[in-house]
């Protein structure tokens, strides 16, 4: 059983294919991680998952219907959405925002139900934020605003979470606890992520672009190795493996004598693990 996938969608702006020609299927309850550089596609790449943008060929399909078909409302119960970004000039409290998510389950201008009342309760609970509730949006720290935006996602009651660098500017710790949420969640989650510690630790799956296109797809394992890393990012690493996930090792440039200079990018989360 597949709920969302994608079949080679592209996506073109002038003369440039953002995305292209990728292909993506998701299966229900895991956690797709995509991975690439700045540009690769990654954000874009959401947006069509999303039905927030369409794609200029290809296909996006909800349980085999395309999103177009499915209807913007429909997909938005079903899809729910994490920017990186998240701004309001508003005075909105924590519950407010959180109550955003329902909207797709109502009609405009009609009072919350209490069906309502109760998903914002639920997600609230979930996301650990019942105690801010009313604490004002613009008063609170970068960790717990990206709660706050996982908690107005599920009070949509999705089947499908998808998060754009959801962990950009998070200390280590908020970093872990934020993904910590996102994978007990029960729901399809699609992440994309900069960290590839992270993507080991946290995803099932990874997907890697690299100027629009997928460049490799499989488990952590397969995926993460130091050919695949070097081709992508440009960087020399060193891979190990501790409990079955991979662990990542960047070297510097070698020095003036030819010899490499080691710098490890996993300390900082093996400090906090």
């Amino acid at each position: 059983m597949t709920s969302l996938h994608a079949e080679r969608v592209v996506r073109r702006i002038a003369d440039k294919a953002v995305v292209d020609g990728v292909t993506l299927t998701l299966r229900p309850g895991e956690t797709v991680g995509l991975l690439g550089p700045n540009g690769s596609g990654k954000s874009t790449l959401l947006r069509l998952l999303a039905g927030t943008l369409a794609p200029t060929a290809g296909v996006v399909t909800l349980d085999g219907r395309p999103l177009p078909e499915a209807g913007r409302r429909a997909t938005a119960r079903r899809v729910a959405t994490v920017e990186q970004h998240a701004h309001t000039q508003t005075e909105l409290t924590v519950r407010d925002v959180v109550a955003l998510g329902r909207i797709p389950h109502r009609r405009a201008w009609t009072p919350a139900t209490t069906a309502d009342t109760e998903a914002v309760t639920e997600a609230l609970a979930r996301t650990g934020l019942t105690e801010l509730a009313s604490q004002s949006w613009h008063t609170l720290s970068g960790g717990e605003r990206q709660r706050t935006q996982i908690a107005r996602a599920l009070a949509q009651q999705p089947r499908e979470l998808l998060l754009d660098e959801p962990t950009n500017h998070l200390d280590i710790q908020h970093q872990l606890d934020l993904l910590d949420l996102v994978a007990s969640l029960p729901v399809t989650t699609v992440v994309a992520l900069h960290d590839l510690n992270l993507a080991a630790m946290y995803c099932d799956r990874l997907l890697v672009l690299r100027d629009g296109r997928a460049v490799a797809e499989g488990t952590p394992a397969e995926v993460l190795t130091p050919a695949l890393i070097e081709r992508v990012y440009g960087v020399r690493a060193e891979v190990t493996h501790d409990h079955g996930h991979p662990v990542i090792r960047f070297l510097r440039p070698a020095t003036r004598n030819g010899s490499p200079r080691e710098r490890s990018t996993t300390s900082d989360v093996s400090a906090a693990t």
